[in-house]
């Protein structure tokens, strides 16, 4: 098997959802976009929906490889500037990050409808919610967070924000773009953490 050409039919598909939705792809589209023949995408993916869920597996898995990382890759400064960053990254920024976001809606919907997809969901979701906790336990352990927090609690209330704010950017809401949703999210989650809310700007 061909792990770039794999990659690039996931890559292609990808592209597709994010611009048609998961319900318009196409195995022949798909198979157009990757430069590959119809038959190369059977080879690999015996149905559509096999790609399709594979696709955004594919998407997600990539995606927190270079945003989760590991414990040493985390470590990029104090727990305030990581937070920061770690909001910033969450958000649905115009390019690569907005693109992951629709991928990421697509799924939700898809899950809601197929209760076989809801373990990747799931399984992404957990990847996340460990992301956000090590970092607030590092900044617990440092004392420069409220050494009493529960830090798993704040993480599930981190991603709820990110979450809420994050669909009505998306969505172009004049009330909630990008900045204003970091901006909340900031301002909400700095008294539990017990620091200010400029260290989260």
């Amino acid at each position: 098997m061909s792990v770039d050409a794999a990659a690039r039919i996931l890559d292609a598909a990808c592209d597709l959802i994010a611009t048609d939705g998961i319900d318009e792809v196409r195995i022949a589209r798909v198979a157009q976009r990757a430069g590959a023949s119809t038959a190369l995408v059977h080879h690999y993916f015996s149905t559509r929906e096999e790609l399709l869920e594979q696709a955004l597996i594919h998407s997600f898995e990539r995606a927190g490889d270079d945003r989760f990382g590991d414990e040493g890759e985390r470590e990029r400064g104090s727990a305030s500037e990581e937070l920061a960053l770690a909001i910033r990254e969450s958000l649905p920024a115009p390019g690569e990050q907005e693109r992951e976001w629709v991928l990421w809606v697509e799924l939700w919907l898809r899950a809601v409808r197929e209760p076989a997809l809801r373990p990747v969901a799931t399984r992404l979701y957990a990847r996340y919610r460990e992301w956000l906790t090590a970092v607030i336990r590092k900044g617990v352990e440092s004392g420069e967070f409220d050494v009493g927090l529960d830090v798993e609690a704040t993480a599930d209330v981190a991603m709820a924000l990110l979450d809420g704010a994050g669909v009505r950017a998306l969505l172009d809401d004049p009330g909630m773009d990008v900045d204003a949703a970091r901006a909340l999210v900031g301002r909400t989650l700095a008294p539990i953490l017990g620091i200010e809310p400029s260290a989260l700007s």
